[in-house]
């Protein structure tokens, strides 16, 4: 039963709080990419509340416009919700995902994609952090402590047994049991590879760039994403730039944000190649696997990598991706999939594949997230953090209760109970869209 530790009253879930937060992140071009370059960045968030008040929180990420529409979706969810104790889900949390995915007239707005795979996330994650909460774990912690039978249960392999069945992910979690133990002792003492994608968005100036990425190096980053796509002769002009100031040792990666054609992407990529970036991100449609296959057959002759995700609907486009060798990273993201459920699923199917799993994070909230799923993929996976990281961009952590920590350019490991994604309530309130105190009289507000 998941109840509060050293209880044994159930934790029903007697309300659901769906909010429309949002911040005015475009005025300062904070998260500008060649496809969105004025983001408000912007939170579907719900919060369960139970009858001794313990609360799960969850949200879903958008950049401003819309995010009213995921908020409608959560709400359309929450009759699969409200009411419940708690250990109704936990006690099967595969059937707790396919519960949510599952009704009929909501899934034809999918299925299990989309604004409805956004709202799924918000309230799945939110049933998870009110389940670490109760067992008084980081959402990492009460992942690794589980056996690999209890883990499985929580995945639905509909859909993907040709590339990964129960029994295949059983065994891959049950070759990392030996290990566990050392590798959390590691974890605790190293904490986790970021890179930085905080000096590179592509409305800054050259000046801005180079002063943000030398405080980065200050702050021990080994690993630099700029954004690329608008300007061919800028993005070699601040590539050349970065490169300057990182040197040749260190790790460069440029991101595209989707922007271009298959073959423009494959002659833009290959005029980057001279700067030797290990992936370029995002170079085409997210839907167009082919086409990110064909991108990757050339640049992998180069030692450089397509890496893709953040945009990708569900586990069955991951699966796809990865049996058509079609990216070299897999940047997984805690609220565009099924949350914790269908992330477990796509680690695990990386794993198989071979592909190393290094998350989107480039939102608000979602360095909070995903730094727990890296942990466990870390922990109960992979067992290595050779050519993984985590994105890390510096804004909004302020607005968390249990906001990320970095030392020396590595995640510090969270230790307070639950998924790290409650904001606080004075920033809810605050920056609650249209009437927060953000907003209001704004003149750049859009409804």
């Amino acid at each position: 039963m998941a109840c509060r530790p050293g209880t044994e009253t159930p934790l029903n879930i007697n309300r659901i709080s769906v909010l429309d937060i949002r911040f005015p992140t475009a005025k300062r071009l904070d998260g500008s990419d060649a496809m969105n370059p004025d983001p408000d960045y912007s939170a579907a968030t719900v919060i369960l509340s139970t009858d001794d008040g313990l609360e799960g929180h969850g949200l879903t990420f958008t950049i401003g416009r819309g995010n009213d529409i995921v908020c409608a979706a959560i709400e359309a969810l929450k009759p699969a919700v409200l009411g419940r104790d708690l250990a109704e889900f936990t006690r099967d949390m595969g059937a707790t995902y396919r519960h949510l995915t599952g009704d009929s007239q909501l899934r034809w707005l999918g299925p299990e994609k989309g604004v409805m795979q956004l709202a799924t996330a918000a309230m799945l994650n939110a049933i998870w952090d009110l389940w670490a909460k109760a067992e008084g774990k980081p959402l990492w912690r009460l992942l690794a402590d589980m056996t690999p039978e209890e883990t499985v249960r929580c995945i639905d392999f509909r859909y993907i047994t040709d590339a990964l069945t129960l029994a295949e992910a059983t065994e891959l979690l049950r070759k990392q049991e030996a290990g566990k133990a050392a590798r959390i002792e590691q974890l605790l003492a190293e904490g986790y590879p970021a890179y930085t994608t905080s000096a590179g968005w592509l409305g800054y100036s050259d000046d801005k760039i180079r002063r943000l990425v030398r405080e980065a190096l200050a702050q021990g980053f080994k690993a630099f994403k700029i954004k690329v796509g608008a300007d061919r002769a800028a993005d070699l002009a601040r590539a050349a730039l970065v490169r300057a100031e990182i040197g040749d040792d260190l790790t460069f990666m440029v991101d595209a944000n989707q922007v271009w054609d298959v073959g423009q992407a494959i002659e833009w990529s290959t005029a980057l190649l001279p700067f030797k970036p290990l992936w370029v991100e995002e170079p085409t449609s997210p839907d167009d696997i082919l086409g990110h296959a064909a991108i990757d057959r050339v640049l992998r002759r180069y030692g450089t990598r397509v890496a893709t995700g953040e945009h990708v609907h569900n586990r069955v486009m991951f699966k796809q991706y990865l049996q058509a060798t079609a990216l070299g990273f897999c940047q997984i993201d805690a609220a565009r999939v099924g949350g914790v459920n269908e992330n477990l699923a796509i680690i695990l199917m990386a794993a198989k594949f071979g592909v190393p799993v290094c998350p989107h994070a480039g939102g608000v909230g979602l360095c909070e997230y995903v730094q727990h799923l890296s942990m466990w993929d870390f922990v109960s996976v992979s067992g290595s953090k050779d050519r993984r990281f985590i994105e890390y961009v510096d804004h909004l952590h302020e607005h968390f209760v249990d906001p990320v920590r970095i030392v020396d350019g590595c995640y510090a490991v969270p230790t307070a109970p639950g998924y790290s994604i409650a904001m606080k309530p004075a920033s809810l309130q605050a920056h609650r869209f249209p009437d927060g105190s953000a907003w209001r009289n704004d003149q750049e507000a859009q409804p």
